[in-house]
């Protein structure tokens, strides 16, 4: 998978990910140069995480007042306010009962019934 981002310069630049083997290659391509690297699934999987974490960082710091919606108008990708990032996996909407699936950063996963009127408060919308 190639992904655009930008070099310190601001200038185009790719990563790119690929199973590789046994591991994981990212490949970071930019007009300065260029860095390919390869690792073991958990550490990829470990680098993912901590990418996630940074990223729900800066935008906690970008959005200083939460979102509040419906339960009912939850959708995937949505990330719960407070101490802990929860996303939203899944939302079933059965009659006046949201039934919400979270995934936590650690990768569990739960289902949990809410009125559908309740207000739920979002850290970002996904």
């Amino acid at each position: 998978m190639e992904h655009p981002i930008e070099d310190r310069d601001g200038h185009l630049a790719t990563l790119e990910v690929a199973p590789v083997g046994a591991g994981v290659e990212i490949r970071g391509t930019a007009p300065s140069g260029g860095l390919t690297v390869t690792c073991a699934p958990a550490r990829a999987r470990e680098l993912a995480a901590a990418l996630v974490r940074a990223a729900d960082e800066v935008e906690s710091r970008l959005s200083a007042d939460p979102v509040t919606v419906k339960a009912r108008e939850l959708r995937r990708g949505d990330v719960r306010d407070g101490d802990r990032a929860m996303t939203v996996a899944d939302v079933r909407i059965d009659g006046a009962t949201a039934h919400v699936t979270w995934k936590s950063d650690a990768g569990r996963n739960w289902t949990q019934g809410y009125d559908a009127d309740a207000d739920i408060a979002l850290r970002r919308r996904g």
